[in-house]
């Protein structure tokens, strides 16, 4: 097991320096005009200023805490630098502070995924540490518009400051290589969600990714181990995540926890038939269940047809990624995140983008079938190589979804809920059963 301590002792340092603290007098006095200005004059507000949203969508967007629970900006942090106060207008990634705030995005969950098809299996505490390390130095280098946040109260507090809230979870049981320490280490490190598979099966819960691969060893759902997993993210305060999971794994879980679940970034089936989506069925077990479902802006999620299209090609897409990766090997060439999505970002390009009404659907279907409390937005900014439909083009365009909302009739109240009120309710209510389970009396 790698032992992190020492990692954890340098974020605490970073945390809790007192030279990075900030009062929101001293910020509004001495920065707030330079922040409206970079605010004012972002390309991206310039680009909103012309949409149609109207003012009572703003005023909706703006006294919201928008959250979005899937943002895989960390991989362009460690493989390509990429920093978040970018402000190069061609620059095609979906965050940026400028982004966030033109969207008035309040707290953004940062995605820490380790690819297994180009990690070693060895290196993925590494490399799930190195990711975690990039969120921290973000924060360090933005400390006027970026707050670590491990709570809904620190979520509240950051919206009072004008800051973005900077939260993080683990895309994939497989980082935590079947090691429980490993998972109370990674909670130490910030880490407030995990995903329980990604698209890989691990050793303890199967993927709806390679569910119909018959040369994957599968469990039948969660094993043993795994239901274990659950209760002592219960017993953390650790939302448990199901997005990615098969729905024999689904049903495990939701049998198991404790806590109410989410689904950090997933769509729904009976719209757009893919096996990362949610039946209708889940999606009530998930209602039941108190949890929240934060629906993935990704094309093929969101749109049967772009799906279609999308599998038609993923034969020669996916020969492409393989020899490139089999190229490299041979050349001994390291491969990181950045370079496959180049490629598949190419391969997606081919494809007509559907209308942002796909998006809303999928909304509006979770929120009938589930219920309003139960839908939130997940969007997998920066991991979907560019897959979006028509204009939400990053950070920048989610008043858009404000409005579409207004336009189908939904009451303010339940926008804010959709917006981030249902994840926070569901966040508090995991923090909660947290509490109730270390405090209960020993056996």
């Amino acid at each position: 097991m790698v032992h992190l301590l020492s990692y954890f002792s340098r974020f605490e340092h970073s945390i809790y320096n007192p030279s990075l603290m900030v009062s929101k007098n001293a910020l509004i006095r001495n920065y707030g005009a330079g922040i409206l200005a970079l605010f004012v004059l972002s390309p991206a507000f310039a680009q909103l200023s012309t949409e149609s949203i109207s003012q009572r969508a703003r005023s909706i967007q703006e006294s919201a805490i928008v959250v979005d629970t899937h943002a895989d900006t960390p991989q362009r942090f460690l493989d390509e630098n990429y920093d978040m106060g970018n402000t190069d207008p061609a620059d095609p990634g979906h965050i940026s502070l400028k982004k966030v705030a033109a969207g008035n995005l309040g707290a953004e969950f940062f995605s820490i995924w380790v690819d297994p098809q180009t990690t070693p299996v060895a290196d993925y505490p590494r490399r799930t540490i190195d990711l975690i390390d990039t969120v921290y130095e973000q924060v360090a280098r933005h400390p006027l518009q970026m707050t670590m946040a491990y709570s809904v109260a620190d979520i509240e507090r950051a919206h009072k400051e004008h800051k973005l809230a900077t939260l993080m979870g683990i895309e994939g049981g497989h980082s935590m290589q079947n090691d429980v320490r490993l998972l109370r280490e990674y909670y130490r490190l910030g880490i407030r969600y995990m995903t329980l598979s990604w698209s890989n099966t691990n050793d303890w819960a199967d993927s709806s990714g390679d569910i119909n691969d018959a040369k994957v060893q599968h469990h039948d759902g969660l094993t043993d181990f795994g239901k274990q997993v659950v209760l002592e993210m219960n017993r953390l305060g650790m939302m448990v995540d199901i997005s990615h999971v098969s729905d024999k794994s689904f049903y495990d879980t939701i049998a198991t926890t404790r806590a109410p679940v989410i689904a950090s970034h997933s769509s729904a089936r009976a719209l757009t038939d893919h096996p990362r989506n949610m039946t209708d069925d889940m999606l009530r077990a998930v209602g039941k269940n108190g949890g929240v479902v934060q629906v993935n802006f990704y094309s093929a999620f969101i749109d049967e047809n772009y799906r279609r299209a999308a599998e038609a090609q993923s034969k020669e897409r996916d020969a492409a990624v393989k020899e490139f990766l089999e190229n490299s090997k041979k050349e001994g060439k390291s491969v990181s995140y950045i370079q496959v999505d180049r490629i598949e970002r190419e391969w997606n390009s081919r494809i007509p983008r559907p209308p942002l009404k796909s998006l809303i659907d999928h909304i509006d279907h979770i929120a009938d079938v589930a219920g309003v409390d139960h839908v939130g937005l997940g969007s997998d900014f920066d991991g979907v190589s560019g897959a979006m439909p028509e204009g939400m083009d990053s950070a920048a365009d989610l008043p858009k979804i404000t409005q579409a909302l207004l336009d189908r009739g939904y009451k303010p109240n339940d926008i804010t809920k959709i917006l981030g009120g249902n994840l926070l309710r569901v966040f508090g209510e995991v923090e909660r059963v947290s509490q109730q389970i270390q405090n209960a009396p020993a056996r």
